[in-house]
């Protein structure tokens, strides 16, 4: 029987040695389930010297208690005293604070304009960064390199190879859009396509980009640059919001009454209507729910009392829900982190299991391209 617990803790302390021969200032990028949160903690644990100050930086409320209780759970809870945990929307307005070493978990969501003034405006000695995979964003991606060079990779798939983390399945089902929503997406495609050629067919993104940055521009520039994002963002709420996907979720949870359902959609209120279409047996996770209703819900599926919990994002990173076994993705992107986060909450190590995931998505449309390129690293993908 392989020993989990060893193996990971083989690559985890090879993960520091790497940061360590960076000067240790370097990212660490690892498919989820490898343990990066216990990254961290020994890091800071080794690096802690009397009167030494360390600073955890995570994305939301949620994961300060989680990173905070990582301490707790690898006997180093002594450190506490001098460790700092924020989230990265408070940090980057602190000046002229030193910190011994900075550990920054979810970096990809820290690499803003705004959030990376933390880096300029304190100081610290040791930096330790760490994500799923790097940063799609050239500029996020150029930046992290130079902030935190790349010290340790592993993919996803490497993990379920060493068997850090339970094998899993990708199915990929079409899903026909109704007479009225596919004409609905044929106009605004066609408006996408028209306004996409008004920036320039191979830049439009980087003009408009560029466009609604620049104060200056031509008013002409600036309503070209705000409909094209206005078609891509009802282009995306037509397949988001596709009929076709409640009626197939609805039959997914019935063939499935035996499995314990993560489901994922695009829109906070598609995923109301995802737990409509199937209570009692679900609840939503997402972030217009309070703090109350999202932590009855977790404690909820985590206890049995449902077997079905719907996300849009929040449950995307940080979570731990081992006992998951199948998930259903119902709305997406193109980006290849926020598939391999949404994985990796179904695979978290169990002896003898293996996760599902069924990703629905709407045929013939720019979903379709979307998600050929969010699974493009991943393997074991089966297109239906």
């Amino acid at each position: 029987m392989i020993d989990v617990n060893k193996i990971k803790d083989v690559e985890q302390k090879k993960a520091l040695n790497s940061w360590a021969s960076k000067g240790f200032k370097g990212s660490v990028i690892a498919g989820t389930g490898f343990g990066k949160s216990r990254v961290g903690v020994l890091a800071i644990e080794h690096a802690l010297k009397t009167g030494d100050r360390a600073l955890v930086l995570v994305p939301t409320v949620q994961l300060q208690d989680q990173f905070r209780e990582e301490f707790h759970k690898w006997d180093v809870a002594n450190c506490l005293d001098n460790v700092e945990i924020l989230c990265y929307q408070s940090a980057y307005k602190l000046k002229n604070e030193h910190y011994d070493i900075v550990v920054c978990d979810e970096v990809h969501l820290g690499l803003s304009k705004e959030y990376r003034k933390f880096f300029a405006n304190n100081t610290y000695d040791k930096l330790l960064c760490m994500t799923a995979t790097p940063p799609e964003e050239y500029e996020y991606r150029e930046k992290l390199q130079e902030l935190a060079p790349t010290a340790y990779t592993i993919t996803l798939d490497e993990c379920v190879d060493l068997g850090l983390v339970s094998p899993y399945s990708i199915e990929c089902v079409p899903i026909n859009l109704t007479t009225k929503e596919r004409e609905n997406y044929k106009k605004v495609n066609n408006n996408f396509v028209y306004w996409k050629y008004r920036l320039g067919q191979f830049n439009a993104f980087d003009e408009a980009m560029r466009i609604m940055a620049d104060k200056n521009a031509h008013p002409e520039d600036k309503q070209a640059a705000s409909q094209f994002y206005r078609t891509i963002r009802e282009r995306k709420a037509i397949v988001d919001f596709a009929e076709n996907k409640i009626t197939t979720f609805q039959v997914l949870v019935a063939n499935n009454s035996d499995k314990r359902i993560l489901a994922f959609s695009g829109a906070n209120d598609f995923t109301d209507k995802l737990v409509d279409s199937v209570e009692p047996l679900a609840m939503a996770y997402h972030s217009k729910k309070s703090k109350k209703y999202k932590d009855t819900a977790l404690a909820s599926f985590r206890d049995g009392s449902i077997n079905i919990l719907c996300s849009t994002k929040a449950l995307n990173q940080g979570f731990d829900v081992p006992n998951a076994n199948m998930g259903i993705i119902c709305g997406i992107t193109s980006k290849s982190l926020s598939m391999i986060q949404r994985v990796g909450r179904l695979i978290r190590f169990q002896e003898g299991k293996t996760g599902k995931i069924i990703i629905l998505y709407v045929e013939n449309s720019q979903e379709e391209k979307w998600l050929k390129q969010a699974t493009k690293n991943l393997s074991n993908v089966i297109w239906k």
